[in-house]
């Protein structure tokens, strides 16, 4: 059972660990302008407040470790902000006292089975995403297809954040013109189910800022549910390739999907690596 003492040591822990984080981060990191003279490195509490959609006084209060609650969505929220990593994700949810956070739990689905089929898949691309296409899995071959995945920040380990802001990954995508408005019309029908959660709202707000197609193409409220299934690559070290795709959800009523991709002619076939252990 946990003490008074031990609460009051862990909610000061949690103030700690939240300001270390936020001066860590500058407002180039996140989008914003520089306004005059900083007196302190990072961002401002109330930037940090503003950026998680929660309000000043209460991200205040939870930073001087007062007794307060914080709600899983919340604690998702700040983790995005602060950009914070895997490890860093989860130590902010134990501070809390806070149930596993919810990205944890969709790379726990990524079952020893499924690990399996990604990996005998190969040399054939293939990633699992959930609704918020957020990249939690992927194979040598996605990897050889579109980069040095393990490179990217794992904050920014999303399909969407990368086919918009990423320019190594458009190069590749020959149709990523006709393709990426449809990617949009899709996010959107997903996030229906998701409207008021901040981990969503605070990806769109971001996407508005940093991609003026985004933010273009946003406020049409286009929607579309149907998946492409043919798509053009165009590889640095061998050229052209085709593929064709096959979503397989993880379930009856699971949002998270393994995408394949597999040669749609002989010539893209015979281009694909061989994988070694």
């Amino acid at each position: 059972m946990t003490t008074a003492v031990e609460s009051d040591l862990r909610r000061q822990e949690l103030a700690r660990f939240l300001r270390s984080r936020r001066e860590r981060i500058t407002p180039e990191q996140v989008g914003l302008p520089l306004q005059g003279r900083r007196r302190t490195p990072g961002l401002r509490r109330e930037e940090v407040a503003q950026l998680a959609g929660v309000g000043v006084t209460w991200y205040t209060w939870l930073e001087q470790g007062r007794d307060i609650n914080a709600s899983e969505q919340v604690l998702q929220a700040i983790a995005r902000t602060l950009r914070l990593d895997p490890h860093e994700h989860t130590h902010l949810f134990r501070l809390a006292g806070a149930p596993e956070p919810e990205g944890e739990k969709d790379c726990q689905v990524i079952t020893p089975a499924m690990e399996l089929m990604l990996k005998k898949l190969e040399p054939y691309p293939v990633a699992v995403r959930n609704a918020r296409c957020d990249l939690l899995a992927y194979n040598r071959g996605y990897t050889w297809l579109m980069g040095e995945v393990d490179q990217i920040p794992f904050e920014d380990r999303n399909t969407l954040v990368q086919c918009l802001l990423n320019p190594r990954w458009r190069e590749r995508m020959l149709d990523w013109d006709t393709n990426i408005p449809r990617v949009i019309a899709s996010f959107r029908a997903a996030m229906a189910e998701h409207v008021a959660e901040p981990a969503w709202k605070s990806l769109v707000k971001r996407l508005k800022a940093e991609s003026p197609l985004f933010a273009e193409l946003w406020p049409h409220h286009d929607v579309n549910s149907e998946p492409i299934r043919t798509k053009r690559y165009l590889h640095p070290d061998v050229g052209l390739l085709r593929f064709n795709f096959t979503y397989l959800y993880y379930g009856r009523r699971s949002e998270i999907t393994m995408s394949t991709y597999t040669p749609a002619d002989e010539e893209t076939a015979a281009k694909l690596p061989l994988m070694f252990d």
